[in-house]
């Protein structure tokens, strides 16, 4: 007999209600009674697992319901109506096959698990099911990002792990090395021959792409040494990060939009049974994703921003500041109170921007923008570059970051180019805004954080 998925029996579960099925999974839980057993079955394809049940007919009866959380088995049954629920799969157990046992001692009991207790062990956490819809939802997300993209000819490039350059000029960024420890040798003799680390944004090789095929993204894996251990940060992550020829800030606010509400609408069609369960541990989520979906993006400047959020009198721990950035309790304010919905900010203060944003004439502001939106703040970043070469060498000039080690970047200016923008979202903390999840180390399959790398 072939073996189906719990995906397909729910899928075809009207055409295969009387029908014999065989299915292969885990067992969550197992209620056993006098006469009969009750078990929660999954193989991990389907968030709506089907009940197995048996009774003492079934061919070693004895054996089976000594079988504890975790075991392997295989199931040969008859699908029937569910009186539970019509909408999930029930199977009367005709023979039920033990794969591969499990002990007493199996961490994973039928109870509720603290995310500090399962993160420890992170190996087995993909077995709970807070983690199948976190990870589901992650999946679903990572192919409508790629869809959007595709779908609109954007070309997909894989951009170094490995750099010579620091791009947002912080130095949180983690040497590579083949230096034994403690070597005096100069970076010359190194592998590379030079300084080299691990890439904190794909962003300026894919500026270089950009200039050749117009619409370009990158997906991939960033990381970053900041020795913080906040619910938002990680030191390694993954990154959206598109660049689009020909295209000014108001173009890219377009585009960060249509992007954002197409990846949530995605999760909210695909992902209906995880979104529930997730819902019912923070309620409102679901009703946040459709309100966002149906959303019309407020768009002010920073300027604006401070203005509003200076108008309110005694209410903010940390002050507003014309010319500073904005501060988690600001943002929450704007999207939650102010707007009721997701806000752009735009024209930065100069200063406290990288040097690669466009200089508005003021002398004062850059046309970058942030994306925030409610419960999460900030969820998109981006730009329209500076591509007049002279502002740029003069920017770069006045930061001290050398031209020379840069050229290939310079050159772009030179070399025919253009007005181009781009944005980078962290998938990380998209998934957090998906799911309600609020620790980034629940949505990364194996967090690296400070003292953190276990596997």
């Amino acid at each position: 007999m072939q073996v189906i998925t719990t995906r397909e029996l729910k899928e075809r579960l009207e055409e295969l209600q009387g029908q014999e099925v065989c299915l292969q999974g885990w067992i969550r839980s197992h209620r056993r009674q006098k006469q009969i057993g009750f078990i929660d079955f999954y193989d991990g394809t389907c968030f709506s697992n089907p009940q197995v049940v048996y009774d003492q007919t079934l061919e070693g009866y004895e054996q089976v319901s000594t079988l504890l959380a975790g075991a392997a088995v295989t199931v040969v049954g008859t699908v029937v109506p569910s009186y539970r629920d019509k909408t999930v799969p029930e199977v009367q157990a005709h023979q039920i096959l033990l794969e591969g046992d499990c002990p007493a001692e199996y961490p994973l009991q039928p109870k509720r698990h603290s995310v500090e207790f399962l993160r420890k062990i992170a190996y087995l956490r993909p077995r709970t099911r807070l983690f199948q819809a976190v990870f589901r939802v992650r999946s679903v997300a990572a192919m409508a990002i790629h869809t959007y993209f595709q779908d609109r000819g954007y070309l997909y490039v894989h951009t170094p792990l490995i750099t010579a350059n620091d791009a947002e000029g912080a130095g949180n960024t983690f040497t590579v090395t083949t230096l034994p420890k403690g070597s005096t040798a100069d970076a010359s003799e190194d592998f590379f021959g030079k300084d080299t680390s691990l890439a904190v944004t794909g962003q300026l090789e894919g500026e270089t792409f950009a200039m050749a095929f117009s619409r370009i993204y990158t997906f991939g894996p960033t990381f970053r040494a900041e020795n913080s251990n906040t619910k938002t940060h990680a030191s390694e992550f993954w990154m959206i990060e598109p660049e689009i020829a020909f295209c000014d800030i108001n173009q890219l606010m377009d585009i960060e939009e249509d992007f954002l509400k197409s990846v949530v609408r995605t999760v909210l069609e695909k992902c209906p049974d995880e979104l529930a369960f997730l819902d019912k541990l923070n309620p409102g989520l679901v009703e946040k994703l459709q309100s966002l979906a149906d959303a019309q993006c407020a768009r002010i400047s920073h300027e604006e921003a401070i203005r509003i959020l200076r108008e309110v009198k005694d209410r903010f721990e940390f002050e507003p500041v014309y010319g500073g950035d904005t501060a988690k309790e600001h943002e929450k304010y704007l999207t939650e109170e102010y707007f009721h919905g997701p806000v752009f900010i735009y024209d930065w203060p100069k200063d406290i921007k990288a040097f690669y944003m466009y200089q508005n004439d003021d002398g004062k502001t850059v046309a970058g923008v942030d994306l925030l939106v409610p419960g999460s703040g900030e969820l998109m970043g981006g730009s329209q570059r500076e591509h007049r070469l002279e502002r740029l060498t003069q920017r770069m000039d006045e930061l001290g970051i050398s031209k020379e080690q840069m050229d290939w970047y310079v050159n772009l200016r030179r070399f025919g180019g253009c007005r181009h923008a781009g944005f980078g979202m962290g998938f990380e903390r998209l998934i957090m805004y998906l799911t309600g999840v609020d620790n980034i180390r629940d949505v990364i399959p194996y967090p690296r954080t400070p003292k953190e790398c276990e596997f």
